[in-house]
């Protein structure tokens, strides 16, 4: 089974726990606290990775440092799904997972995010004139996220979920070059 489905297995029953039990922003909040925080301990120290999923160091000294590091800060629900992560050898998923998470919250709130790839920074004016007509398309809340890509040339290129809008000046001059191809 490969593993972004089971990060969304992992991602559905802690959101369903989480939506049980009132907090799933709260755990989505907390989360994504131990994802960047192993993900940038991990830049600095490649090591971390290798501790928490070397086969000879235990579980429970594994948990152990998760719990030194959040103490309290984290629930109880989560730190047992750490523990399952870490128990099943599958703390790699952690990102996939916090993906997931975030995606399934999105969801349910009636929103989702869009990847705007643009040939410069858009200004928030135009993040916002983005986000208000591609509400209008798909109904829901859209979260803008600016990439600049420079071989754009000019326009935008928009993804959400698996859906792909490109008015791309470089998007257009593909579509031409296709067509003469085709017509020569």
């Amino acid at each position: 089974m490969s593993d972004l489905i089971l990060a969304k297995r992992y991602a559905k029953a802690l959101y369903s726990s989480a939506e049980e039990a009132n907090a799933a922003e709260q755990i989505g909040e907390q989360l994504k606290a131990v994802v960047d925080l192993f993900a940038q301990a991990q830049e600095q120290d490649p090591m971390v990775r290798s501790f928490l999923s070397h086969p000879s160091v235990t579980n429970e000294a594994k948990m152990d440092v998760i719990k030194q590091v959040f103490g309290d800060s984290l629930s109880e629900l989560l730190y047992n799904t750490l523990g399952l992560l870490i128990e099943r050898g599958r703390w790699s998923l952690l990102p996939a997972l916090y993906q997931a998470y975030e995606e399934i919250a999105d969801e349910k709130a009636g929103r989702a995010r869009a990847l705007v790839y643009s040939a410069y920074e858009l200004s928030k004016a135009d993040s916002q004139a983005i986000a208000a007509q591609f509400s209008k398309i798909t109904g829901k809340q859209i979260l803008v996220q600016n990439i600049v890509d420079r071989s754009l040339i000019g326009g935008i290129r928009v993804r959400i979920g698996d859906r792909l809008y490109d008015g791309s000046i470089a998007g257009k001059l593909e579509q031409l070059r296709k067509q003469l191809k085709q017509n020569a």
